[in-house]
């Protein structure tokens, strides 16, 4: 029998499960994607020495894993592969979408969208599934360029690595709307509303060494 095919939604578990604005909380599963794959970088939490490490790092989605890149070096990637447990991570990926100024100080918020994902990360060790991963990270950032740039040598590859994450334990939390000020402030003179934050790519500007004849590729136009 074959793997079943996935709910539209995400077990809630109590991890995931908040402990304030619940009517915020989602577990559907294509809005969890799409915040994720909207996003460039994340958030990677775990205890180092009984102690925190919250780092920014590139990651990627396949499917329902997670792929996060960073050097062999690199704590997290250390710690991983010290035990054949992994290691125990809380992810996060955030997006302001605008910035909510009440007319009381308290009231002030933003509309936002953010995914956290509980799990234990593991390194990637399969060079297939590696290359495949580095490929989805690159094409994270920019859809397209894996086929469109030198792959990753040897010795790149070794001094190069990944962990996986499985999405299982997910939750993702939405602010949308506008202010919400309290009825006895509505006639104080302080303007209140949205401000919309918005991302947007620039022009590209080309390498000062660029080879003659590379041309702007297709995929960037696109942008």
């Amino acid at each position: 029998m074959g793997t079943p095919p996935p709910s539209d939604v995400y077990e809630p578990t109590d991890r995931t499960v908040p402990t304030r604005s619940a009517h915020r909380v989602s577990y559907d599963r294509e809005l969890v994607h799409a915040i994720l794959d909207e996003g460039r970088v994340c958030h990677l939490g775990f205890v180092r020495d009984g102690a925190p490490v919250v780092l920014p790092t590139l990651y990627a989605r396949a499917g329902e894993r997670l792929y996060v890149h960073g050097s062999t070096g690199s704590r997290p990637l250390r710690s991983a592969g010290r035990s054949d447990d992994g290691l125990p991570v809380c992810l996060t990926v955030t997006h302001v979408d605008g910035l909510v100024l009440a007319r009381s100080a308290f009231h002030h918020s933003v509309n936002y969208r953010s995914v956290v994902v509980h799990g234990t990360a593991r390194p990637v060790t399969d060079e297939q599934e590696k290359r495949a991963a580095l490929d989805a990270l690159v094409d994270h950032a920019v859809p397209g360029r894996a086929a469109d740039c030198r792959p990753a040598n040897a010795k790149e590859l070794a001094a190069t690595a990944v962990l996986r994450l499985d999405l299982a334990e997910v939750s993702a939390k939405v602010r949308t709307g506008g202010v919400a000020d309290e009825p006895e402030d509505l006639a104080l003179p302080h303007w209140a509303g949205v401000i919309p934050v918005r991302q947007r790519y620039g022009t590209p500007v080309a390498a000062a060494d660029l080879a003659p004849g590379a041309a702007l590729p297709a995929y960037l136009m696109a942008l």
